[in-house]
């Protein structure tokens, strides 16, 4: 398994380890042991699965409290999977770090909490599965706009589907500063 750290303190894009042959291939989505020797050491408690279909942007959601550590990975398809460091003490806070998820570069991506979190379906669809450090709570659960200019996220779409409440989400400004992060 290769790790590695991203500019972002807390972000970790992980490499599993694959082994294939002519018949196909094998690998360990989650070995407590060894994420925990490669110091991901997170207690998860939930697993979640979507799937959705090209231009779909999900996110930018995050829990507070009930704060989610999430590990993501895509089973079928390719994601443009971000953070944004929403951490109001953090030096890189309204910084935002992206990344292509596949099925065929089998790669994770782990976002502690502390961060905003969204991706952009780039395939016809896309199977996305991610392991969570707290249970889904709607009430604690917010969102920052996808476009927020603040943050300039720059995705490789104009014009995303979005969710109803993901359209109506606020700017990062616009949030209360009691619900982001200190």
């Amino acid at each position: 398994m290769k790790i590695e750290r991203c500019k972002l303190a807390g972000l970790l894009i992980i490499e599993p380890q694959v082994f294939g042959d002519a018949r196909g291939f094998f690998m360990e989505l989650w070995n407590r042991r060894r994420y925990t020797e490669a110091g991901l050491d997170a207690e998860f408690v939930q697993d979640n699965l979507s799937r959705s279909s090209r231009g779909t942007l999900r996110g930018l959601h995050f829990q507070n409290p009930h704060t989610q550590g999430k590990l993501l990975q895509v089973l079928e398809g390719e994601v443009f999977d971000v953070a944004v460091d929403i951490r109001r003490s953090s030096p890189t806070f309204r910084q935002w770090h992206g990344v292509s998820l596949s099925a065929e570069n089998k790669r994770q991506f782990y976002v502690p909490p502390g961060f905003a979190h969204g991706f952009l379906v780039m395939s016809e669809t896309a199977l996305f599965y991610y392991k969570c450090t707290d249970i889904y709570s709607p009430q604690d659960e917010l969102a920052v706009r996808w476009d927020d200019f603040d943050i300039g996220i720059r995705w490789p779409i104009s014009q995303p589907l979005l969710s109803a409440k993901d359209a109506k989400a606020p700017r990062l400004r616009d949030v209360p500063e009691d619900r982001l992060f200190n």
